[in-house]
């Protein structure tokens, strides 16, 4: 028998001479390769009891599997890159750094010219930024919420039932569930208006189990020299930073690895150090790591693409002891194209050469300079003016000290000869320079123009100027915050979509509230089957704008207001101004809601509006609704209203709203299957075939009631008591023609049986054939009866004509009736009307 052992490993098993001598079985083969497993080998046979390698996971920090070697490697290639793109802004950092120089946050203590020299700055930054900041957040995050919905797809009330659910859910997620979005919001507007470029980062936060979307300033997200913005950058990184304690918590839950870090390096950028300097603080004091998140398309070793492309990854290293933290793939499992996921969102205030593009610093730095300057010296001259100094004589001497002396204050002087005005002299200073208060008026002109902060002159304009004049005014004034904020709108947009699908996928699956209308547990599939997007209004900037533009269609609707939807419009309007509860003050027909008959008629008694629906007892509608219309003493006292006439035209106009859907349910039912619904949007083909269909269904409608409008007048002449009273005499006419009919033809058999005997009789005696003579006086009788029955066909014409002529007499009559009856409806009308 055969032993492979590694002694060092496994000592040897008791037993194994014994075994040798009693050579009993075949020879069995043991190798031991690891210690891990082992393999047992008998007559050719070879058992491999190794363990099987746990499958990677696709979410699986690689850094974990990958040799130290290799990410030491890794983390050489990247930061040098970082390192790269942070030289290739280095420019843009300085510009910046100087900008922060101006915004005042901090008095300057000036020692030149003098000490005490004023230290203020000029306003002009700051004042742009805060007011850029201030009304963007109210348009984009209003009081109910910055969200709302969009339905994809053909419209239903199925889906605007899911479309007003996730506009509540996503409401109360960014203003209740998720408590630091706004300040994060706030934060990200002042920081945009002043860089030109600020970011968003959203994901899924397992520590909080929800959502989150934290604000990234410019400094701290390097994107490469090249690139136009960070969804087609080939790199971005993300500078964090990041405590002991959170490190180690990634640590201990498996999201980085678990390597020592030692003391945090104090690593700081100019631009740290400046707003650090501006807000007094000390970064010294700062004793977290710098975190560099790199999210990159990179060929990493042992998982190369066949085809040699970059793969995205999302590539976590510390940037003082350069060890790789995280490395993890960045596209979806199923996604066989293996397409980058976006993290980030890009707000940029005005698009410039860059992927930072242009903030207020760059467009109105340079002016906040210049006033800086001027303001410092009108300061100084004015303090000079007022203090001045200057020369006097060695001899002059002033009790005291050389302080200046107060208001009130007299001091002894020893004069050594003459006067003390011969001894002093003071310097020439001049008083504030009028042209230096009139250059920085302009400048600070300038620049609030330029930052669009600059005043309206609403004097200048006539309070009887059209709203269309005023409007134009007021866009040509806002149109450079209005496409900035547009702009900020369509980022808000692509944040939504990236929030949307986190909520979608990561949250419970249940809403955490009770949905006004519909399920708890519908929420995946409500978000399936609707968009979201920013409340924010795109077109207009301010609600002054938005105020001006709904004035001016008023005026138009004022000039046609049959053509307008005047409550929609107007309840658009109060929703404009924020008014509280716009859908009771002003109802429109989407919020109304199914009713019986009896309350639509107390709604139109009330001055309600209604509106049917299409499912609706349509025919039961329309009979409830004309009972009330011809109730007389109903009538009567609507009448007395002075909204009888409107009254009237809306319950007409309801009627007709039932008819039309009775017709459609008819034509229908002519079709044997159910047509589109109303106002959908048909391909031309289907909408031709569904044209023929329903012409030829409305012809067979049409016929039909044609046929029901004739047995209704039949039924309705024949209970009219004169055509009754006619219908009879016609009948007992009938009875005596018929009644006379038979005794002629009774009066005809006897006389024809008469004369074939007398026939007969004279035939005998003439010696004539009794057979013709028969024969003959039949023909006699036959031409008789043809005379008699045209007789009879003669009289039930006349009879017809007259029963004709009594149907035509009581129509006219019937015509007559109704138009008497109108002429009294319209003379009771406007009799109340002139009451």
């Amino acid at each position: 028998m055969a032993t492979n052992m590694v002694p060092s490993i496994n000592p040897a098993p008791l037993g194994l001479d014994a075994l040798a001598v009693e050579e009993v079985g075949p020879d069995i083969e043991i190798e031991i390769e690891n210690p891990e497993g082992l393999k047992i080998g008998m007559d050719g046979i070879v058992i491999d009891m190794l363990e099987e390698p746990e499958e990677e996971s696709f979410d699986e920090n690689l850094a974990e599997v990958i040799d130290e070697g290799t990410l030491a490697s890794i983390a050489s290639d990247i930061i040098e890159m970082v390192d790269s793109d942070i030289n290739s802004r280095k420019e843009w950092v300085e510009m910046y750094v100087k900008g922060l120089d101006v915004l005042g946050m901090k008095y300057e203590e000036r020692t030149e010219p003098w000490n005490g020299a004023c230290g203020v700055f000029s306003t002009i930054l700051t004042e742009a930024a805060v007011r850029f900041q201030s009304e963007t957040i109210l348009e984009t995050f209003p009081a109910q919420g910055p969200v709302k919905t969009e339905i994809i797809g053909a419209i239903d009330k199925l889906k605007e039932d899911a479309a007003e659910r996730v506009r509540e859910d996503m409401n109360f997620q960014l203003t209740e569930a998720m408590p630091e979005y706004r300040p994060e919001h706030e934060r990200m507007l002042y920081s945009l208006g002043l860089a030109g470029a600020a970011f968003k980062k959203v994901y899924f936060d397992p520590s909080y189990q929800r959502q989150v979307a934290i604000f990234i300033p410019a400094e701290d997200f390097i994107i490469p020299y090249g690139a136009s913005s960070v969804i087609n950058a080939e790199r971005v990184t993300h500078v964090m930073r990041k405590t002991k304690n959170d490190i180690k918590k990634l640590q201990v839950s498996g999201f980085y690895r678990d390597v020592e870090l030692g003391e945090p390096v104090s690593i700081h950028t100019d631009v740290e150090k400046k707003k650090a300097e501006d807000q007094g603080y000390s970064l010294t004091d700062d004793d977290r790591y710098q975190i560099l998140e790199v999210h990159i398309d990179y060929d990493l070793p042992g998982y190369e693409d066949e085809d040699g492309i970059a793969l995205p990854y999302v590539i976590t290293i510390d940037r003082g002891t350069t060890e790789v933290l995280s490395i993890r793939r960045n596209w979806s499992e199923d996604d066989t194209r293996r397409i980058k996921r976006q993290h980030f969102v890009q707000y940029t205030y005005v698009p410039g050469f860059g992927a930072y593009g242009l903030g207020l610093i760059h467009l109105i730095g340079g002016y906040a300079r210049a006033g800086t300057s001027i303001l410092r010296q009108l300061v100084d001259a004015g303090t000079l003016s007022n203090l001045p100094g200057g020369l006097k004589s060695r001899g002059l001497r002033i009790k005291g000290d050389d302080t200046p002396i107060n208001p009130g204050e007299f001091r002894d002087v020893d004069v050594p000869s003459g006067t003390v005005r011969d001894n002093i002299m003071t310097l020439p200073y001049k008083e504030p320079s009028q042209v230096l208060s009139a250059l920085l008026d302009k400048i600070t002109q300038e620049g609030r123009r330029l930052g669009s902060i600059a005043d309206m002159q609403v004097s200048d304009m006539s309070a009887n100027a059209p709203v269309s004049t005023t409007l134009a005014l007021l866009e040509r004034q806002l149109k450079n915050m209005s496409a900035v904020q547009a702009r900020v709108h369509y980022s808000m947009k692509q944040e939504f979509k990236l929030l949307r699908i986190i909520i979608r996928d990561n949250t419970p699956g249940e809403y955490e509230f009770d949905p006004s209308s519909g399920d708890r547990m519908a929420k995946r599939e409500d978000y399936d089957m609707v968009d979201v997007i920013p409340v924010s209004d795109p077109n207009s900037s301010t609600m002054a704008q938005r105020i001006m533009q709904y004035q001016a269609v008023i005026q138009l609707a004022q000039q046609a207001p049959q053509i307008y939807n005047l409550p929609v419009l107007h309840r658009q309007m109060i929703e404009v101004l924020g008014i509280k509860n716009a859908d009771k003050l002003v109802p429109i027909e989407d919020d109304m809601k199914p009713r019986d008959p009896v309350s639509e008629n107390m709604a139109f008694l009330n001055g309600e509006p209604t509106k049917a629906f299409i499912y609706q007892d349509h025919d039961a509608h329309i009979a409830v609704h004309t009972s009330m219309m011809q109730d007389p003493l109903l009538m009567a006292q609507i009448g007395q209203n002075p909204q009888a006439q409107k009254m009237m035209a809306e319950i007409q106009a309801h009627i007709a709203e039932h008819l039309a859907y009775a017709y459609r349910k008819k034509v229908e039912e002519q079709l044997g299957v159910p047509m589109p619904a109303p106002d959908s949007d048909l391909p031309e083909e289907s909408e031709l075939m569904l044209s023929r269909l329903v012409a030829q269904a409305a012809t067979q409608l049409l016929a039909q009631s044609k046929g029901q409008v004739q047995q209704q007048q039949a039924q309705q002449m024949s209970q009219d008591p004169v055509v009754q009273m006619q219908q009879a005499e016609l009948a007992i006419r009938k009875q005596d023609a018929e009644t006379k009919l038979l005794k002629v033809k009774g009066d005809l058999q006897i006389k024809a049986e008469e004369l074939a005997l007398k026939a007969r009789e004279g035939a005998a005696k003439m010696g004539e054939d009794p057979e013709m003579a028969a024969m003959r006086t039949q023909q006699e009788i036959m031409q008789a009866q043809e005379l008699h029955a045209l007789e009879v066909a003669s009289q039930q014409m006349a009879m017809q004509q007259q029963q004709a002529q009594a149907q035509q007499s009581m129509g006219q009559n019937d015509q007559q009736h109704q138009m008497e009856m109108l002429q009294k409806i319209l003379q009771a009308r406007q009799g109340g009307k002139g009451e």
